[in-house]
């Protein structure tokens, strides 16, 4: 039986009895102890509260005594409902049933994830279960072996040589942020605007203010920053691939104001047009710091992700997390180790990269007589450009269908551009259809004539 919340009072001029009554009597009004609840026995409750056992049996025979509770013989003390009392009520939370619906997220981050895959998906986690982990807190940088993996990944997929000791796993894109943020000196950072909302909101958890960088226009200044945080080869949610003068313009901008780039590097294996853009990080490891996470190629949910910091810095950041064992959990990397030693992740990102190819055509018939892609098709979403009103109605129609879909005004701060940000990752092929013909229904209704009628004849 779990202890009670109590807690007497040596100092006090209130006898002990007096004191254990009134809070037990506290309880059943506020309904923690809710009638038929059984009491511990008054040899268990002395003990718990470190009391004679005369302290517990007076305090159980007042409350008897004033029906607040009930002795039965052989059984124990339990909670009564006295003549004419009315416990206060306990505010439920509503509990979800099977009738509740739950809605189909339309999301920029939920990856498809191949049912193919569920054999290496466990295989990985019986390694886990059979390694042996750990006798104390590991290594702060993570399992040398991951890194080592990691290390090897990096260079062949995003041309970014770097040595596995450089490299810090983490648990996910933010968690790398918190690590990286308490290093550097006392300042604002500039990040994408419209862009990465969890970005701002960890950024400004640290006490910093934020300075909007117009996503899709060259950074010719940094001055008063302390870092930028991109998404140079998919901007998140615009879509648009930071061209190589722009690149280019960014780091002279932050080398002239002494501020480091943070690159966020979340779904850049996910191009079906052309090879993945080379990282940033590749053009001066000195001032980027990147920023990679599993959340795409494998799931959210393993919450693992990892920093290649500035050298500057790394050191500080292993000390620092040494000291707070900040570590990411050991058989989340453990399995992650795994899936990338057997071909796992490649394979999957393979097939989702297929998948994607698929669908980002049909979403762009779909929607493309109606409103504007608002950069090339590539990774698990597009963002379509239209009016506030009809973004709005949008949304309202596909949750009425059963799908969470996010406007791009959620992602903006001080511009202005308005829109959907359509998912395709998280659904099924037959989800994914119903969720189109909710959008495009609501499209074809907002439409003018003439868009209306082009858009009939397209479909016809």
């Amino acid at each position: 039986m779990p202890a009670l919340p109590l807690q007497l009072d040596r100092a006090s001029r209130s006898p002990l009895p007096a004191q254990l009554s009134a809070q037990i009597r506290e309880l059943i009004l506020a309904g923690t102890l809710a009638r038929g609840s059984r009491l511990p026995s008054s040899r268990a409750l002395a003990a718990d509260l470190g009391v004679s056992r005369t302290v517990t049996e007076l305090a159980y025979e007042q409350l008897v005594a004033e029906a607040w509770v009930e002795s039965r013989r052989g059984s124990g003390t339990f909670v009564a409902s006295p003549p004419g009392s009315t416990p206060r009520p306990v505010e439920a939370r509503p509990i979800p049933t099977p009738e509740t619906p739950v809605l189909v997220r339309l999301d920029a981050g939920t990856p498809w994830v191949d049912p193919r895959g569920v054999a290496g998906w466990r295989r990985a986690w019986r390694e886990v279960s059979t390694a042996a982990p750990p006798r104390g807190y590991d290594d702060p940088r993570g399992l040398p072996e991951l890194r080592a993996a990691l290390a090897e990944r990096l260079a062949r997929t995003r041309g970014l040589t770097v040595d596995p000791d450089s490299i810090i796993v983490t648990a996910g894109t933010t968690d790398a942020l918190r690590q990286l943020l308490p290093e550097l000196p006392p300042g604002p950072v500039a990040i994408e605007d419209p862009g990465y909302r969890a970005a701002v909101e960890t950024v400004r958890s640290f006490g910093r203010a934020v300075v909007d960088l117009p996503a899709g226009e060259p950074v010719t200044s940094l001055r008063g920053t302390v870092a930028a945080y991109v998404t140079p080869a998919h901007q998140h949610p615009l879509g648009l691939v930071m061209p190589a003068s722009g690149r280019l313009s960014l780091l002279a901008a932050a080398r002239a104001a002494g501020a480091i780039v943070v690159e966020d590097d979340y779904d850049s294996e996910f191009r079906y047009d052309v090879a993945p853009v080379p990282a940033l990080a590749s053009l001066d490891r000195e001032r980027v710091a990147y920023i990679g996470t599993a959340a795409k190629s494998v799931i959210p949910t393993l919450r693992l992700g990892w920093l290649v910091p500035p050298p500057g810095v790394l050191e500080d950041i292993v000390r620092r997390r040494e000291v707070t064992h900040a570590g990411a959990a050991w058989p989340s990397q453990r399995a992650l180790l795994t899936l990338l030693r057997d071909g796992w992740v490649d394979k999957t990102v393979r097939a989702a990269r297929r998948v994607y190819a698929e669908r980002a055509p049909r979403v762009a018939a779909a929607l493309a007589p109606y409103a504007t892609l608002a950069g090339p098709l590539a990774g698990m979403y597009s963002c379509w450009l239209m009016p506030q009103a009809t973004a709005v109605r949008v949304r309202d129609a596909a949750r009425a269908a059963g799908f969470e879909l996010n406007l791009l005004s959620s992602y903006a701060r001080s511009s202005g551009p308005s829109g959907i940000v359509v998912g395709y990752g998280g659904v099924s092929d037959e989800e994914l259809k119903r969720a189109l013909r909710a959008i495009v229904g609501t499209l074809r209704a907002s439409a003018r004539p003439g868009i209306r009628s082009a858009a009939l004849r397209m479909e016809e």
